[in-house]
């Protein structure tokens, strides 16, 4: 059985020494399935090995990829340049990335593929991503607008341009964009509407394509066009996790420790990384925050506030909704745990009623983490500085930072487990 609940204790001093986050969720899932859709034997390093990442392996297992692990951060993937039906359908638990991204790359298999996840997974859209499937002429079906999704692939498209609502899952723009170069002739993709969700993860995916040697150019603001290249087996190296960054640049900052990465701040490319900017302002936050272009951070931005001198609005984060868990009602709830009203929702928008003299005190705080890994280790961050915070369910980190707690105990902090 995993622990049930996790209590923080307070370390009462500054957090320091040398702390490395895991690999990139988001560059290893894209280089995964890049390097199984190519022609030859890649060779990835500094990857992540998490639930996420296995269930990506696992899914290009089953459809006759090779992939091998030499070690805790490496994949050693060869691919024959096609994918091939699985017997059986594709279960992605709650993996967004690799659940969106396959269920693209399924449109380039010649037979049946059916992409499925648990129960969280079921309750997360995919219809736009399945509607501009359909406009290609794929045969792609979902009975919900959630998983399940079934694919009939053939490897061809009857069209040669899609459009995508920008504003919804960034994911969706990378997953047909990844596709696109597998295919048999060029294809547009065009996003629509006025609000352009998370760019820098668009960016992310092209660079990987193009390390993979695809050949994608950005033709208008909103418009890239991808040539049907297919795509070549190449080495490939990933950075590590921006987002796990956040957690240790935080922690930093509450203790007034110092908490060596090995990696600058200025060298991810990840949109997460801008964080870092706005964490070291603190406990001078600004008064709103856009969270539009760094999504995975907010929570740790919104635990952050709670200590912050003055309160701090969270915008453009309605996305958050649809994540692992409703993140913008997870992050009030708990908030308002640690104190009623410390968190509220109005609209879209969160709102952190700030109060540093929070730190020093004790309270009885359940966190439910929904499990949401995002959840419970943010949250982990208010543990720093109250006594009384637990984490319920805090093996969910398991998603993307399996040796999160490890990582906060090697830095000096210490906990009261209980079983479950």
């Amino acid at each position: 059985m995993g622990r049930a609940k996790l209590t923080i204790i307070p370390p009462g001093k500054p957090l320091t020494g040398r702390a490395m986050p895991p690999g990139s969720k988001s560059i290893t899932n894209r280089a995964l399935l890049l390097a199984g859709l190519a022609k030859g034997t890649s060779r990835l390093t500094g990857a992540l090995k998490s639930d996420d990442t296995r269930y990506m392996a696992e899914a290009l297992r089953a459809m006759g990829v090779t992939i091998d692990e030499p070690d805790d951060t490496t994949f050693v993937v060869k691919g024959n340049g096609k994918l091939l039906p699985p017997s059986e359908p594709l279960f992605l638990g709650n993996a967004g990335t690799a659940t969106r991204f396959l269920t693209a790359a399924a449109a380039l298999v010649d037979g049946k593929v059916v992409v499925d996840g648990d129960a969280h997974m079921r309750k997360r859209p995919i219809a736009p991503l399945v509607d501009a499937l359909r406009s290609l002429g794929i045969d792609a079906a979902t009975e919900t607008g959630c998983p399940p999704v079934t694919i009939n692939g053939t490897g061809r498209f009857e069209a040669s341009r899609v459009q995508i609502d920008g504003g919804l899952s960034s994911q969706y723009v990378s997953a047909l964009l990844m596709m696109a170069a597998g295919g048999d002739r060029p294809i547009d993709i065009e996003l629509l509407g006025e609000d352009i969700g998370a760019l820098g993860y668009i960016d992310l995916t092209t660079a990987a394509m193009r390390a993979f040697g695809a050949k994608v150019e950005r033709t208008s603001p909103v418009t890239w066009r991808v040539e049907p290249t297919g795509y070549s087996a190449t080495d490939f190296l990933i950075e590590p996790d921006a987002s796990a960054a956040t957690y240790l640049w935080a922690a930093e900052v509450l203790t007034g420790g110092r908490i060596d990465l090995g990696t600058p701040a200025t060298a991810f490319s990840q949109p997460d990384a801008r964080a870092y900017e706005t964490i070291a302002k603190f406990p001078h936050l600004p008064a709103v925050i856009d969270g539009s272009q760094m999504q995975d951070a907010v929570p740790t931005l919104a635990v952050l506030a709670a200590f912050n001198e003055t309160p701090v609005r969270f915008v453009g984060i309605a996305n958050l909704r649809v994540k692992e868990c409703d993140r913008v009602r997870a992050l009030s709830l708990g908030l308002s745990q640690i104190a009623p009203g410390l968190g509220t929702e109005e609209g879209d928008d969160l709102i952190v009623a700030s109060d540093p003299r929070l730190a020093g005190t004790k309270v009885t705080a359940n966190i439910d983490t929904f499990a949401d890994h995002r959840i419970a280790m943010s949250f982990a961050l208010a543990g720093l500085k109250i006594g009384g915070v637990t984490i319920l369910d805090p093996d969910c980190v398991a998603k993307t930072f399996p040796a999160y707690w490890q990582v906060l105990a090697s830095l000096g902090v210490k906990y009261q487990e209980d079983a479950g």
